[in-house]
């Protein structure tokens, strides 16, 4: 029986302490119980538990809060049962946790919603053993020492852990592998646990798996490690946030948006309506313009934008030719350190000759900090252990397909690893996030040097960061900016995405956490990032080009009436099959198509970044009072289908 039993050790740490007891409890104050803190996971459930240093050996102390959270339960050996046998091998690297396999649950009954825990006087009944998923708050004191009140669901309490010796903060960080910790809006001092469970998860895991490197079956062994889309800690926040043990029920689809909530606060899209929010049911957005591409800018081309300086000239014309028809690869090389802002416009070749000097002086002074950095130092530095590992992982997989970065002991490689060690010297609180090596990966080729592509995607970093901050704040932002633009676009669409739960958007989390990277062919990223990086014709023009996949994409989703799971399969698979000039066609067709429409709402315009006098006097009034609601309009996409008329929609004001 016990052969079966698989464990896993995630975070263990020694000299973890109970004080037992108190004055006013008869017991002495001083006692203290010191013992081992340990994450694990136990046939798949991810479970927190303290065992007292004196009883490693005894799990029939062993105590443990039931699933249904209503008592906690001691371990103990079934009447009538033999006793375990004692085994002659040890089937895993704890005898103890072998022998726990071979006993039973025994129910010991709590009163008045205390955990029976907190009122045992033997020292060998402090020990406990909790799921996660029946956490409920976490309480952190730092005055002194650091000490943690775990309370599980229901109310049951469980003794403060003291950390003597430090550890509270890594146990908190492990945990959030896990679960979702957020402060509650009550008490500062106090996280709320949230663990929600696997429906969406599997979602994500047919939106974002990545065949190549069988990163689902990573995820599953280890969600820490490996990330969903082989790209960044962010998509695993998400990912470990919604995973769950087999045995708790899915959530019925409605609950789904609820989830959001909790994993991206403030992300709620489908909100009722309420004082601040532009209540829109029909907008005329007039007919959308057919708009043409244009022939690349070719090598003779730029040089005729150039005094004899070489300062560049009509940078307005040159910028709008660039995002018509983007850049012959012989030109991108330096017009990309224009266009991501290494160099100044109105540079001369010699202003720009002398900042490259000063630049590669002040990358290699950085490259020396981690170049010097010791194996005894690197051993006391976890951060930069932890940024070094995911560097090397993902390195080893960025691109190997393409000539530059494919085979073994290729240079290429090795310049993608320094670049990205660099910039963890250049911004230590960022440091490395999966996905950022896709960011690279394209600079380092145009470049083909190390020190130019670090200060170019130093700018693009500039333009992204907020994509790979912990807290998430750019990309609810832009699932929020994308979805009332979806709305105003195609209220009718946007309300069938609406009814099977995928209002929020959030399959187009990867289209902007790495901008299409994964989506289009190398040579079609590289002609979007320098279109996107003109900043024509609007801001968040990447906003527009998910609107404009999403419209060429809406008649197959509503005709064959795709539900959640089909709607992510479906978004999943347009990877490497997107026409990347007709997308870009039709998102510029709308920009125009939004800029010369009359009535068009205050937050759409902030959001494109319009000037006022496309805003009608109405829209472009102040906001609403307190209190107040705003007049509704008409909301309609230019085209002759219909458009959920009768519908409303809500758009909130910047």
């Amino acid at each position: 029986m016990a052969a079966d039993f698989t464990l896993q050790v995630y975070f263990e740490h020694e000299g973890v302490f109970i004080h037992t007891g108190s004055e006013e409890d008869g017991l002495d104050p001083d006692l203290l119980v010191s013992g081992a803190l340990r994450i694990i996971d136990k046939d798949g459930d991810v479970m927190v538990e303290f065992r007292p240093s004196e009883e490693t050996g005894d799990p029939s102390t062993m105590l443990c809060a039931g699933k249904d959270t209503s008592s906690v339960v001691q371990w103990s050996q079934s009447p009538g049962q033999s006793p375990p046998q004692q085994l002659e091998t040890q089937l895993s690297y704890e005898t103890e946790w072998d022998l726990i396999n071979a006993v039973s649950f025994r129910k010991k009954p709590t009163t008045n919603g205390e955990a029976a825990v907190t009122h045992c006087q033997e020292k060998s009944r402090w020990a406990f053993s909790s799921n996660v998923a029946d956490l409920r708050s976490i309480s952190v004191n730092e005055d002194g020492w650091a000490v943690l009140v775990i309370t599980l669901k229901e109310s049951i309490r469980l003794p403060p852990l003291h950390f003597h010796q430090g550890g509270s903060r890594s146990f908190l960080d492990t945990l959030r592998r896990f679960a979702v910790l957020s402060e509650s809006p009550e008490d500062s001092k106090c996280l709320l646990v949230s663990t929600p469970n696997k429906v969406l998860s599997q979602s994500f895991e047919n939106l974002l798996d990545d065949n190549n490197y069988g990163l689902v079956q990573k995820l599953k062994k280890d969600p820490y490690v490996t990330t969903l889309g082989g790209f960044s800690k962010v998509t695993n926040y998400i990912y470990d946030a919604f995973r769950g043990s087999e045995e708790q029920h899915q959530r019925p689809p409605e609950e789904v948006a609820d989830i959001m909530g909790e994993i991206i606060p403030g992300l709620e899209i489908n909100q009722q309506e309420e004082p601040g929010f532009e209540v829109i049911t029909r907008i005329d957005l007039g007919v959308r313009p057919q708009v043409t591409r244009e022939a690349a800018i070719s090598a003779e081309d730029w040089t005729k934008y150039q005094d004899a300086e070489g300062r560049l000239l009509n940078i307005s014309d040159l910028k709008h030719h660039i995002f018509k028809g983007g850049l012959c690869h012989a030109v991108r090389k330096e017009a990309w350190k224009f266009l991501l802002g290494y160099f100044p416009w109105d540079s001369t070749l010699e202003e720009r000759r002398e900042l490259q000097k000063r630049k590669i002086d002040e990358y290699f002074q950085m490259k020396l900090q981690w170049k010097s950095v010791s194996e005894e130092q690197e051993r006391r530095n976890s951060r930069l252990r932890d940024y070094k590992s995911l560097i090397e992982k993902d390195v080893n997989r960025t691109d190997r397909t393409n000539h530059f970065y494919e085979g073994l002991n290729n240079p290429g490689l090795g310049l993608l690893h320094d670049v990205l060690m660099t910039y963890c010297m250049f911004d230590f609180d960022l440091g490395y996030v999966q996905g950022m090596s896709d960011l690279l990966s394209p600079i380092l080729y145009v470049m083909e040097n190390e020190v130019d592509a670090f200060w170019c995607f130093v700018a693009f970093m500039d333009q992204m960061h907020q994509n790979f901050e912990e807290q998430m704040q750019g990309m609810k932002t832009q699932l929020i900016h994308l979805s009332t633009l979806l709305r105003l676009l195609d209220l009718s669409f946007w309300n069938y995405l609406e009814s099977q739960d995928s209002g929020y958007l959030y399959f187009c989390f990867r289209w902007l956490l790495i901008r299409f990277k994964r989506e289009l062919s190398f040579q079609d990223v590289m002609r979007l990032w320098e279109v996107m990086w003109t900043g024509l014709p609007c801001e968040n023009f990447h906003l527009l080009l998910c609107c404009a996949i999403l419209d060429s994409e809406k008649q197959k989703i509503m005709e064959e009436n795709y539900g959640f799971n089909e709607i992510l399969k479906h978004i999943n698979d347009l990877a490497m099959k997107l026409d990347m000039e007709g997308i870009l066609q039709k998102a510029e067709g709308i920009c125009l198509q939004m800029k010369t429409c009359k009535d068009l709402p205050r937050s759409i315009a902030n959001i494109l970044g319009f000037d006022s006098d496309v805003i009608s006097d109405d829209a472009a009034g102040s906001g609403p009072a307190e209190g107040q609601t705003t007049r509704a309009v008409t909301c309609s996409n230019g085209h002759s289908e219909e458009n959920g008329s009768h519908s409303s929609c809500r758009v909130p004001i910047s």
